[in-house]
């Protein structure tokens, strides 16, 4: 179906349902990581990000038909400022996969957006907030109740830039959303990140990425954390105001708790799960005033 007519069933759900598409993309986004921590054994962080990347630019190629011809030289560094980011974001992700259960890893890296929405804000009470928050990622990174000595601090330093690339991701998104029209931008910039990541993935995994499973599970990635997501909340942000998606937003910790128990088996802590539930109140307070006002 053309980007230019639209799917109007896609569509009617957006305007009677805006907050169960967001709620789809916040889970889908967090089942697809979960996934990917399956694929990390098979091919590693490269390749992995390889066929993330790569089979959600043709998904969208396809799909959105991005006009190529035309762009300044300012959209074309803006795009490729905006796929670099996304490529290290994911990469850094990815390898804190390696290392930290999902629901760890998601609550650091989400320090990245939180903190970049409080100091956009300057108001006291994000800072407030951004304090809780970063005592919740003491609690849920257990500084507090593990020896250092079994402290994986490589683990949490690459979540925790995975969040700062993150943050930039989300200021390039912008720029690149006002210089390209609906999801021209996005598949354009996967695009580009595949053929970045292309001489990493194949001397990372070589032939591996050929085998039928792993190109299965690429390809669920592709949909779950690219393509299916960043559809629905396009569509859902229609009818959104920027303070509910912040909020919903905010649940994407616990979605990712939620899909590494379901998906990994993993679990977490009692201290943990409170260290995850101070950041989502805190992202909460802080995302959840984005475009009042007040």
């Amino acid at each position: 179906m053309s980007r230019r007519t639209g799917d109007t069933g896609l569509t009617a759900a957006a305007q009677e349902h805006p907050v169960l598409l967001v709620l789809a993309a916040v889970l889908s986004v967090q089942f697809g990581g979960a996934l990917a921590a399956t694929l990390l054994p098979l091919v590693g962080v490269f390749g992995s990000v390889l066929l993330r990347i790569l089979l959600a630019a043709v998904l969208l190629v396809v799909l959105v038909r991005p006009r190529w011809r035309g762009r300044s030289r300012q959209d074309w560094v803006t795009v490729t400022g905006f796929a670099l980011t996304l490529t290290a974001m994911n990469i850094c992700f990815y390898a804190s996969l390696e290392r930290l259960p999902i629901g760890v890893a998601v609550t650091i890296e989400f320090l990245g957006p939180l903190l970049l929405a409080a100091v956009t804000s300057r108001r006291g009470r994000d800072a407030l907030a951004v304090l809780l928050a970063l005592l919740g990622v003491l609690l849920i990174s257990e500084v507090l109740s593990v020896p250092w000595a079994r402290m994986d601090f490589v683990g949490i330093g690459l979540a925790a830039a995975a969040g700062g690339f993150w943050a930039a991701y989300i200021v390039l998104s912008g720029r690149t959303g006002t210089r390209f029209e609906g999801l021209d931008g996005m598949a354009i910039a996967l695009v580009i990140g595949a053929v970045a990541m292309l001489p990493l993935g194949v001397l990372g995994a070589g032939s591996a990425l050929l085998d039928g499973d792993v190109l299965l599970r690429g390809l669920g990635i592709a949909l779950l954390s690219s393509a299916i997501p960043y559809s629905l909340e396009l569509l859902a942000l229609r009818r959104l105001s920027a303070g509910v998606f912040g909020v919903l937003l905010s649940l994407e910790p616990a979605a990712a708790a939620l899909a590494g128990l379901l998906v990994l088996s993993q679990t977490l802590a009692p201290l943990q799960v409170l260290g995850m539930a101070l950041v989502v109140s805190a992202s909460i307070v802080v995302l959840g005033r984005r475009g009042r006002g007040t």
